[in-house]
């Protein structure tokens, strides 16, 4: 009995690799299949050849997390959450790509999960980055900041991670902002503008009494770099500090605007502290602009101007409310009246030449020097080269328009509007060439844009 086992065991062996050997050989085979496709960027057949060979090499439980990867790589990030949830073990890239996953599909419980978990296995910037991302969109600011400073202890150079901790600390612990803040702009100095506007409002609140007013100022500043999120929440502290405070109150209503909600409450509960606030008189004409009230707008900054007759900033705000009104003279006399007050600052003679040149009306006598003196106060802005520009186009002198034009784009070469003027301005010349190929561009760059809209009028006009 004993023999006849051991004869029949190199059959036995036989057998089951005769059976076995064509399902191994067809693993393996899609595995390099897969890695092909992967590496020329057909990941919807990588993934499929990944799950195929774990149907062929069960023991292969690896290819479960390369199939997720694939998946993910073409946006598919349901079926790549399933495949990365099979595999028993994810490396550093399959955690990141599941919390990214789930990031994506907008399940953020699940995505801090998934990088919280990663890094208890793999603690690494990337998944830190990660995990402060989701933080920063459920807009838990202390659990953002614990992110980031894990995220600094693996990369200490990283520049956007100290930027970002110290845009956190001007609201979190203003103290410890400017340290962060001045690490960046040293890592990469296109940092230098912001930090220098937050460094001017953290010098400017350390100056103030009033802890409320400190947090407006620094609010104030976050919402000139666009941070309307974190803004939000140095106003609403602020208040918070101080329910008396207008203005306070006021910004709150101008942040909760730019972050996708009414602030109309905010704006009413700031006239009632203070309507001799030109600050609330302000923020209301902006509110009641936004809604189209054009008369109610013009109304506000009036007794804004009236409150503060010295400042142009309200002179310009009538002229652009009297614009949408269709009063030009008074817009005109008010745009002026701005550049009287501020003769040197190259942005209110911007405004005035862009009066004219928008309703092309007093171009020759009033737009165009005003256009010339805004490029001359600031002869490297791209914005006030394009208005110059746009007024030589208006006022028939094509040739000095095209340079001025050029010049604008050498100094901002995706420039939108400075485009669009060249192109009108070859059309004027007659240079249809030249003219159809800035039209194509400005058109496929921002096709969803004024100035990509308005490029495919022109081309259905002038290239039917």
């Amino acid at each position: 009995m004993r023999n006849s086992r051991w004869f029949l065991a190199p059959i036995i062996a036989a057998v089951l690799a005769a059976i076995l050997l064509p399902f191994v050989i067809t693993g393996y085979s899609e595995i390099s299949q897969a890695e092909v496709a992967y590496t020329g960027g057909d990941y919807a057949r990588a993934s499929e050849l990944y799950v195929s060979a774990t149907r062929h090499l069960p023991w292969r439980s690896d290819l479960w997390e390369k199939a997720g990867l694939a998946a993910s790589k073409r946006d598919d990030f349901l079926n790549a959450i399933d495949l990365l949830k099979r595999a028993p073990n994810l490396s550093e890239e399959g955690w990141l790509a599941l919390g990214y996953c789930y990031y994506l599909t907008g399940n953020m419980e699940a995505a801090k999960q998934a990088f919280e978990e990663g890094i208890s296995f793999y603690p690494t910037s990337t998944l830190y980055s990660g995990l402060a991302l989701v933080h920063r969109t459920q807009k838990n600011w202390l659990a953002e900041r614990a992110a980031l400073q894990g995220q600094l202890r693996t990369d200490v150079g990283n520049t956007y991670a100290h930027y970002r901790l110290g845009l956190l600390l001007t609201v979190l612990d203003s103290g410890r902002a400017l340290t962060e803040l001045k690490v960046a702009s040293s890592l990469d100095p296109e940092f230098d503008p912001a930090v220098q506007t937050l460094r001017t409002a953290l010098d400017l609140s350390a100056t103030q009494p009033d802890p409320s007013q400190q947090m407006v100022t620094i609010g104030r500043a976050l919402g000139l770099l666009q941070e309307w999120d974190l803004s939000l929440s140095a106003f609403e502290t602020a208040v918070e500090l101080s329910d008396k405070n207008a203005e306070a109150w006021a910004w709150l209503g101008e942040a909760k605007q730019q972050t996708g909600q009414d602030g109309r409450a905010e704006l009413d509960k700031a006239l009632m502290l203070d309507g001799r606030s030109a600050i609330v008189r302000g923020l209301r004409g902006l509110y009641w602009s936004r809604q189209g009230k054009y008369s109610q707008s013009l109304a506000e900054y009036l007794l804004a101007a009236g409150i503060e007759p010295e400042n142009p900033a309200w002179q310009a705000s009538i002229g652009e409310a009297q614009t949408n009104l269709g009063d030009l003279a008074s817009a005109l006399a008010a745009y002026q009246k701005a550049t009287e007050l501020a003769p040197n600052e190259p942005t209110y003679w911007r405004l005035l030449a862009i009066l004219c040149v928008e309703n092309n009306t007093w171009v020759e006598e009033v737009g165009l020097p005003a256009a010339q003196k805004a490029a001359e106060l600031a002869p490297e802005d791209v914005a006030a080269l394009d208005t110059l520009g746009w007024s030589y186009l208006l006022s028939g002198r094509y040739f000095t328009a095209e340079q001025t034009l050029l010049d604008a784009l050498a100094y901002e070469p995706d420039y939108l509007p400075a485009h669009l003027h060249l192109a009108m301005t070859y059309l004027a010349q007659g240079n249809r060439d030249s003219a159809f190929n800035k039209l194509v561009y400005i058109r496929d760059t921002d096709p969803n844009g004024e100035a990509g809209k308005f490029a495919s009028q022109l081309l259905e006009q002038y290239f039917p």
